[in-house]
C-alpha cells in the first residue's frame, strides 16, 4: 500500500510543501469525529484504586477575560506531560477547572455596572451584585474551549470544577472548619496593606506578586517634633498624611544621636545623618553640635505631637521608644510613628501599651476624629498637611521621592497600609513544617525549592484570608450579636448547617447563606441571635483548596482522594512560588502533613518582542491567531517548550523565532516522512518494521535513534521538556542532513534496506515527538501505519532498537571531521562540487575513524584521507587567558594561570575541561588558537581533540571534474522545473563551450549516469531550456526531454 496509508483531507500522495496549519485543522477535525482523547484515556485502565492512574492538577484560570501566552504556555506544558504520560500506559485525567470567585470577577462587575464604591453595591443589592459576578465569571468559555482545542490541547472540558459550585464551595469550607478545630484559624487586628477602592485588606502574597509594585512619586518631608526639653527631633516620612495620627517616635537604642544649634533652634537627628540635611542646617553643621547620646538615653523622652488632635487622651503616648528596625540609611534616624498605618509601628506601640487611633474610614478618607481633613481622601490631604506644618514652622523639608510602591492588583490603585480586623490562617505555627515538606518535593529548575520558593516558606508569615468584599466562599463562622453572651459556631458542612439552622442551602453565597440566623443557645433571655460574620475567604484559599474541593473531598471520593495526594504533577509560571504554589502548600501542611504535589515545573515569563512586558498597545508580540493561522500551533509549542524558559529562564516572543522552530523541527520531520513516501512509492514497495540491515549508515540511524529515544524518555520523566525539544532538533539534523543526504543514492536505486529502516525509525520518531507535536506527528504517524492515533500508541522502548555505542560514537566524529572540513572550503571559497587532493585529520583517536575514510572522501569530496595522530606536525594549540572575564571569579589566581599557560604547562582532561596551574577554566575565560603548518588550511575538530587539514590546491584535473559536478546540479534543476519523476529517463542537451564542454566530452557516462539520461548532445536548446551557471560564474544552457 503507497504512503500515505491514512490520510485526515483526503490527499492521496504525501505534499512535498504542505499547509501546516491546513493539515492542524484536519487532524483537530478527525479528534473530534473520533473521540480520540476520550479513547486515549480509556485505553490506559485506572486500575484498583487507582493505581495506574498519574494525577494531574490544571491550575484554574479565571474565565472573565481571554487567554494570552501566559495561558498558552502554560496549557502546552499541561498537555507534553499528559500524553507522554499517556503513551507510557497511564490513565491520566485531563479535568479542566474555572477560578470563579474573587475581586478579578467583583472589579468586572463593578465597570459594567458603574459602580465606584461598596456603597453602590449595597444599594444595588448584594443579590443582584453576585448575579452579574456569576454571569461575568463564565463569559469567555466558549472563546477559552476554541483556543485550548486549537492548540491541540486534550482536557475534559465536559467534566469541569468550578470553584462557585456547592459542592466546591463546601470543601472550602471543610478546610476552614479543620483548621479552625487545629487552632490553625484566628481572628486578628492588624495593620495589612488596603485597598481603599476596594475596601479590603490584601494578603502579603498578593502584594508580593509581579506588577504590584510600580513607580511612584510621594512627597516627603522632615517634621521637627518638640521635646520637653526644648530640642527638637527631627523625624523624616514618605506619607505625610498620618501625622496627624502620630502616637510615638522611634530611636535605634545603639545609634549615635546628636543636638545641632542652628538660627537659635536645637534639632536632634542621628550623626550619621547631619551631612544629608547640610542645606537646612548649614555646611558646619557638624560643628555646631552641643550635645550627644545614645538612642537608649533619648527613650522616654517626651515631645508635643506635629498635631494635637489625639495629644494627652493617653497616657504612654508622645515619647521616644526603641525599635531595632530604626536605621540610617535614609531619613533622620527617628521614625515618626502612627500604629494605625505601619505594621512594624503597631508591634512596637502594642508594647508600650498605646491604644491605635485610626481616623480614616474604609474609603481612605479622614473622618471627623481630625475635623480640618474630614472627607479628604488621604492622598489628596498630603498638599493640605504638609501646608499646615509650615505654617505652624514645623516642616524643615519638603522634596519629592521616586520610590516603587504597592499597588491594588485588581483595580491598579495605591495601597496604604490600615489596621484592620481580619481572619488569619496561623502559618507561622507550622511553618518549620512547611519547610522540612518542601524538601520532598521535585522543582523544576531545582534551585526553586531552596531559592524562590524556599526562601518564601523561610520567611511566611500568618496569612490573611478574609476579603471585605462579596463574591466568594463565606466565612464560615456565626456569632452572637450580642457581646454580652457571646457564642461563636464554625461550620464546616451543609450537614451541619442543616442541623442547627433547620434549612439545607442549596446556595453557599452571600446574601443566601447570610439568611442564616438561629437564636444564641448561650443566651437564656433568647433576645441574641448567631449572624455569619460579614466576611468572604482570600480566593487563593480557594484555588489552594483546589485538589480536595475538585473531587468534594471529605464528603464523596474519600478512597480515591487518599491514594491520589499528592499530585504527581503541577505548572504554572514562578510567581506562582507566592501564589498557588504557596497557598497549596500551606493547606496540604495543615490539612494532610504532606505535599500537594510531588513535582512542579516552574516556568519563566513570555515577554513581547522587545524584551518589554506584552502589551497591546504597543504591538510588541505576534497575535496567537495570527501564528496559528500562517504557521500553526505545533510551530508556537516547539518554540514556547524548545525554550529556556521551561528552565525558569524568560523568553522574548517574536516572529523569527517561531518560524525557527517550523525549520528545526516541524520540516525535518516532515521532510524526511516526504522523502521515503517518494522514493518508496516510485519504487512500488511499502516500508516494514526492520532492524537488522547491515549498511553501515541504517546500523548508526537505528543506534542513534535508540539514544533518542532514551534520552526523550528520561528528558520528559523528569521534566526536562526543553531537554527532550534539544535532542529532537539534534536527532533530526542528523536524520535529514546526514542519514538521508549520505543515503540519497540508495533510495534512487530502491535499497529495501535503507526504505525499510526510514520507516522504521520515522515509526519511532513521531511516537517520541508525539507529546511535542502532537499534530504533525499524528499526521506522519497514520500516513506512515494507517492506525487509529499515534497518541493511541505506546511509548516507544528504546529496547526495540539496536544499541551501539563505538559505531555512534565513531559516525559523530566523522560528522565532525566533514563539518570542519566543509567550513574550511566554505571560508577558502571552494566550491562543494570542486574535488581536492586530500584531507588530513590529525588527532589522538585518528584510528576511530578508519572503517570510515571512503565516506569522508565523498562527503568532503577529497581524492584521499590521511589519518595520523600526530598532531604537532601539522600545528598545535595555543591558549590565552582571557584575565579580565577570568579575573573576578579567580582574583589573584588570575596571574598564576596566565603565567601557566605561557610556559605551555595547561592541559585538557577528557571531559574538555582546561586546567592550568590545578585550576580549571571556565567557558569565555580563555580562548583557544590554533597555529598551523605551510601546508594548506586548517582547522579544529570541537573540544582542540584535533585538527583537520585541506589541501586546497586545485589541479586542471579536480577543476575539470568540479565543472562537471556542477552541470549535473543544472541538468536536476532542469528536471525538477519539467515537472519529472526521479525515476524518469530522459534525453539531454548541453549548451557549453571551451572548458566546461571539454570536461563534459571527457566525463560524460558520469553526467548520464547521473541525471538518467539515455543520450547526451551538445548544441543549441531550445526556448525552454535552463540555464545555470557552473565553477566560477560560467553560464551553461541545458534542455531534458522525457525519453
Amino acid at each position: 500500500m503507497p504512503y500515505p496509508k491514512a490520510t485526515h483531507g483526503g490527499e492521496a500522495t504525501v505534499p512535498a510543501q504542505p499547509s501546516f496549519p491546513k493539515l492542524e485543522a484536519e487532524v483537530l477535525q478527525y479528534w473530534e469525529i473520533d473521540r480520540t482523547f476520550q479513547a486515549s484515556v480509556e485505553a490506559r485502565p485506572a486500575g484498583e484504586n487507582g493505581s495506574n492512574e498519574f494525577v494531574f492538577y490544571d491550575g484554574p484560570p479565571f474565565a472573565n477575560g481571554l487567554p494570552h501566552y501566559g495561558h498558552l504556555l502554560t496549557g502546552y506544558v499541561k498537555d507534553v506531560v499528559p500524553r507522554f504520560q499517556t503513551m507510557k500506559g497511564k490513565h491520566v485525567e485531563r479535568r479542566f477547572g474555572w477560578d470563579t470567585h474573587g475581586m478579578p470577577a467583583e472589579v468586572t462587575a463593578e465597570k459594567e455596572l458603574g459602580f465606584k464604591t461598596k456603597a453602590d453595591i449595597e444599594n444595588f443589592g448584594v443579590a443582584a451584585f453576585n448575579d452579574a459576578c456569576r454571569k461575568s465569571v463564565l463569559r469567555f468559555t466558549s472563546e477559552w474551549r476554541d483556543y485550548v482545542t486549537r492548540q491541540a490541547r486534550w482536557v475534559d472540558f465536559d467534566n469541569d470544577y468550578k470553584t462557585l459550585d456547592l459542592d466546591y464551595m463546601e470543601s472550602v469550607m471543610w478546610a476552614f472548619k479543620s483548621l479552625w478545630d487545629k487552632g490553625l484559624v484566628y481572628e486578628g487586628f492588624k495593620v495589612m496593606w488596603y485597598c481603599w477602592r476596594c475596601e479590603t485588606p490584601l494578603s502579603n502574597t498578593e502584594t508580593k506578586m509581579d506588577e504590584v509594585y510600580k513607580d511612584r512619586q510621594d512627597p516627603a518631608v522632615t517634621v521637627s517634633l518638640r521635646l520637653d526639653s526644648g530640642e527638637e527631633a527631627l523625624v523624616w516620612t514618605t506619607t505625610p498624611w498620618t501625622l496627624p495620627s502620630n502616637l510615638a517616635a522611634a530611636v535605634h537604642p545603639d545609634v549615635d544621636y546628636v543636638t545641632v544649634e542652628h538660627e537659635g533652634r536645637k534639632y536632634l537627628l542621628a550623626e550619621a545623618r547631619v551631612s544629608a540635611y547640610s542645606r537646612e542646617l548649614g555646611e558646619d553643621a557638624a560643628e555646631r553640635i552641643v550635645a550627644r547620646y545614645k538612642g537608649s538615653e533619648l527613650v522616654g523622652r517626651r515631645y508635643r505631637p506635629p498635631f494635637d488632635f489625639f495629644y494627652g487622651q493617653q497616657p504612654n503616648a508622645h515619647q521616644i521608644l526603641a525599635a531595632d528596625y530604626v536605621t540610617t540609611d535614609d531619613g533622620t534616624g527617628i521614625v515618626h510613628i502612627a500604629p494605625a498605618y505601619g505594621e512594624e509601628d503597631k508591634v512596637v506601640t502594642d508594647k508600650a501599651g498605646i491604644t491605635v487611633v485610626g481616623p480614616v474610614n474604609p474609603h481612605g478618607e479622614f473622618t471627623d476624629e481630625v475635623a480640618p481633613y474630614v472627607g479628604m481622601h488621604v492622598f489628596d490631604a498630603n498638599k493640605v498637611i504638609i501646608r499646615d506644618l509650615k505654617e505652624a514652622g514645623l516642616l524643615l523639608r519638603h522634596e519629592t521621592y521616586d520610590h516603587p510602591y504597592p499597588h491594588c492588583w485588581r483595580c491598579d490603585n495605591p495601597l496604604i497600609q490600615r489596621a484592620v480586623s481580619s481572619w488569619f490562617v496561623a502559618v507561622t505555627q507550622f511553618r518549620d513544617r512547611m519547610v522540612e515538606l518542601n524538601q520532598q518535593i521535585n522543582w523544576v529548575p531545582g534551585h526553586v525549592r531552596d531559592g524562590q520558593f524556599g526562601k518564601w516558606l523561610a520567611n511566611a508569615i500568618d496569612w490573611g484570608i478574609s476579603r471585605n468584599r462579596y463574591w466568594g466562599s463565606p466565612i464560615p463562622v456565626w456569632r452572637s450579636d450580642n457581646p454580652e453572651y457571646p457564642r461563636t459556631d464554625v461550620y464546616g458542612s451543609l450537614d451541619e448547617l442543616e442541623r442547627d439552622f433547620g434549612v439545607r442551602p442549596t446556595d453557599l453565597h452571600r446574601p443566601a447563606i447570610d439568611d442564616l440566623v438561629r437564636p444564641n443557645p448561650d443566651d437564656p433571655t433568647g433576645k441574641s441571635m448567631m449572624r455569619r460574620v460579614p466576611e468572604v475567604l482570600d480566593c487563593w484559599f480557594e484555588s489552594g483548596s483546589m485538589p480536595f474541593a475538585q473531587v468534594h473531598y471529605p464528603f464523596e471520593n474519600r478512597d480515591w482522594f487518599e491514594h491520589h495526594y499528592p499530585g504527581d504533577f503541577i505548572v504554572e509560571y514562578n510567581g506562582q512560588t507566592r501564589g498557588w504554589f504557596y497557598t497549596l502548600h500551606v493547606l496540604a501542611t495543615a490539612l494532610f502533613d504532606r505535599p500537594s504535589f510531588r513535582s512542579c515545573v516552574a516556568h519563566g515569563i513570555v515577554l513581547g518582542d522587545d524584551g518589554q512586558k506584552m502589551s497591546k498597545s504597543l504591538k510588541n508580540y505576534p497575535d496567537v491567531n495570527e501564528v496559528f493561522e500562517r504557521d500553526g500551533s505545533d510551530a508556537m509549542r516547539w518554540f514556547l517548550m524548545a525554550s529556556p524558559i521551561l528552565r525558569g529562564g524568560n523568553l522574548i516572543v517574536t516572529e523569527r523565532g517561531i518560524r525557527d522552530a517550523v525549520r528545526q523541527a516541524v520540516l525535518p520531520l516532515w521532510n524526511s516522512y516526504y522523502f521515503l513516501a517518494l522514493y518508496a512509492n516510485a519504487e512500488g514497495v511499502e516500508g516494514t518494521w526492520r532492524t537488522d540491515s547491515e549498511h553501515v549508515l541504517d546500523r548508526y540511524i537505528l543506534a542513534k535513534t535508540h539514544d533518542l529515544a532514551a534520552s526523550v524518555r528520561v528528558a520528559l520523566e523528569t521534566y526536562d521538556i526543553s531537554g527532550a525539544c534539544a535532542s529532537v532538533r539534534e536527532y533530526l539534523e542528523v536524520l535529514t542532513n546526514w542519514y538521508v543526504r549520505r543515503s540519497r543514492d540508495r533510495f534512487w536505486a530502491g535499497d529495501k534496506d535503507a526504505i525499510d529502516t526510514l520507516h522504521t525509525v520515522l515509526e519511532v520518531v513521531s511516537r517520541l515527538t508525539a507529546p511535542l507535536l502532537p499534530l504533525t506527528a499524528e499526521t506522519v504517524w497514520r500516513g506512515l501505519t494507517g492506525e487509529r492515533s499515534v497518541h493511541m500508541a505506546d511509548w516507544p522502548s528504546e529496547d526495540l532498537l539496536p544499541a551501539d555505542d563505538s559505531l555512534v560514537a565513531g559516525m559523530d566524529r566523522v560528522r565532525q571531521v566533514a563539518s570542519a572540513a566543509l567550513s574550511l572550503r566554505k571560508a577558502n571559497k571552494l566550491r562543494v562540487r570542486l574535488p581536492l587532493a586530500r584531507l588530513v585529520i590529525a588527532s589522538e583517536d585518528a584510528a576511530v575513524l578508519d572503517p570510515f575514510t571512503e565516506l569522508l572522501k565523498d562527503e568532503v569530496n577529497v581524492k584521499q584521507v590521511e589519518l595520523t595522530t600526530d598532531v604537532a606536525a601539522h600545528g598545535h594549540f595555543e591558549l590565552v587567558v582571557n584575565a579580565r572575564a577570568a579575573g573576578p571569579r579567580l582574583g589573584k589566581d588570575v596571574q598564576t594561570v596566565i603565567k601557566a599557560v605561557k610556559a605551555g604547562e595547561w592541559s585538557t582532561t577528557q571531559a574538555g575541561v582546561v586546567v592550568a596551574a590545578g585550576i580549571e577554566l571556565q567557558e569565555g575565560e580563555y580562548e583557544r588558537r590554533l597555529v598551523t603548518g605551510d601546508h594548506g588550511v586548517a582547522a579544529p575538530l570541537p573540544g582542540g581533540s584535533g585538527l583537520v587539514v585541506l589541501d586546497t590546491d586545485v589541479t586542471p584535473e579536480l577543476n575539470d571534474e568540479g565543472l562537471v559536478r556542477d552541470l549535473v546540479r543544472v541538468v536536476q534543476q532542469a528536471r525538477r522545473s519539467s515537472g519529472l519523476d526521479v525515476a524518469d529517463r530522459i534525453s539531454l542537451v548541453l549548451e557549453v563551450s571551451g572548458d566546461v564542454l571539454r570536461a563534459a566530452q571527457h566525463h560524460e557516462k558520469f553526467v548520464a549516469s547521473e541525471t538518467l539520461a539515455e543520450e547526451v548532445s551538445y548544441g543549441p536548446v531550445g526556448p525552454d531550456a535552463v540555464e545555470g551557471t557552473v565553477g566560477d560564474g560560467v553560464t551553461v544552457r541545458v534542455g531534458v526531454t522525457k525519453k
